[in-house]
């Protein structure tokens, strides 16, 4: 579910105080100081709240509209950035998502969130027992290499230290078919919430349906690589089903809780990918070494042509800290109440691959900061 990266540093997008004089600074100044009001349970009373189907309209709420920009399709995005809302549709996507800078792959970090309350709790450990029976079903342990260690590539695979190509694979393309539902599961109960309770959703649905597509498009990456079995698909069919069903009737009893629980488990998605990167930057998955990034990827995160497999699984593991990032934030926010912060722009990755989301009041704070950046970007355009 995501952005282009959204850090603004031309003139043309950077914050600042309105233009004394301008026609617009009485209307925008009332504006500003409305939202900025603190949530107290009424509607409409700060940037977080959702707005009624016929309350005052702001601009971007709802998500990010073409014509929020001026010609270049970018809206709030910096001025090198990548749209990748496509105009012709080439490949197997049409939803915003990030390109990444060789600065922003490597700096991702694995981090922990700590578990307070009670819900949180049981969404760490669910995701701590899940993993244990994954890793168990794969014979994956990932267990510390001996400093002093002479075994042989075969004897550290044989021993349960590394996992050779093959489990790789498995591993990943499992994973993707099952970290795909969560998003799309969300934004279907939210777009029928929306449409049963007749009201407005704030921008949660797009991001939601955007996670899911990134996650599908992981999939579509990797399946270049290989083709599964009749078996590994009857697998994938067993536990698509039955994680679906659990997914759905938990976001209906606790969303927060769900997106905890996301949260949790990409956390777990980056340690692996982080994982990979550094077996194969060591060689100790040879037959990764010089294999060419397959052309959907190149295409999707705007690689390099010479691009590799290496540069494929930075791009996967960025994405992956930006669902962190993003469903870490969504449970400290009302899911009932609140807008979606990200509903116009995201954090590039030198925040979001080193912060575990965003708290309720820097959310309420970045709303209104995108709603400033795009106000003064229109007034600055008049």
């Amino acid at each position: 579910m995501m952005r282009t990266a959204l850090v603004c540093a031309s003139p043309l997008c950077r914050i600042g105080t309105l233009r004394a004089g301008s026609r617009r600074a009485p209307e925008l100044a009332t504006t500003f100081a409305r939202r900025a009001l603190i949530h107290t349970g009424q509607p409409n009373n700060n940037s977080l709240t959702g707005k009624r189907i016929n309350e005052e309209s702001t601009t971007g709420t709802e998500g990010f509209h073409l014509k929020d920009s001026i010609a270049s399709k970018q809206g709030l995005t910096t001025p090198d950035a990548v749209n990748t809302s496509p105009t012709i549709v080439r490949g197997d996507w049409v939803l915003f998502h990030p390109v990444y800078s060789q600065e922003e792959i490597k700096a991702v970090e694995v981090l922990h969130k700590e578990a307070k309350t009670l819900s949180d709790k049981f969404a760490c450990n669910l995701v701590k027992l899940t993993r244990w029976g994954f890793d168990l079903v794969c014979g994956y342990k990932h267990k510390p290499i001996p400093a002093d260690s002479n075994m042989s590539l075969e004897e550290l695979r044989k021993g349960g230290y590394i996992l050779d190509e093959k489990a790789w694979l498995n591993r990943i393309l499992f994973l993707e078919t099952v970290a795909g539902v969560p998003g799309m599961v969300a934004a279907m109960l939210r777009h029928l919430t929306s449409l049963r309770l007749m009201r407005r959703d704030s921008g949660w649905i797009h991001t939601l349906l955007e996670e899911a597509e990134n996650e599908r498009m992981h999939l579509m990456t990797f399946m270049t690589l290989r083709k599964p079995s009749l078996f590994f698909r009857g697998m994938v069919l067993g536990a698509q089903g039955v994680f679906f069903n659990l997914f759905f009737i938990s976001y209906i009893i606790s969303p927060r809780t769900c997106h905890r629980f996301v949260g949790y488990l990409e956390e777990e998605a980056v340690l692996t990918y982080t994982r990979c990167i550094q077996d194969m930057e060591s060689g100790r998955i040879p037959e990764w070494s010089n294999v060419p990034a397959p052309e959907i990827a190149k295409d999707y995160w705007r690689l390099e042509p010479d691009a590799k497999l290496l540069d494929v699984i930075y791009a996967v593991r960025s994405d992956e800290s930006t669902h962190r990032f993003v469903n870490h934030s969504f449970a400290n926010l009302n899911t009932e109440t609140d807008v979606n912060p990200f509903a116009l722009r995201e954090p590039d990755m030198l925040v979001k691959g080193r912060k575990l989301g965003l708290s309720r009041e820097e959310a309420e704070k970045y709303v209104e900061e995108s709603h400033q950046m795009l106000e003064h970007r229109k007034v600055s355009s008049k």
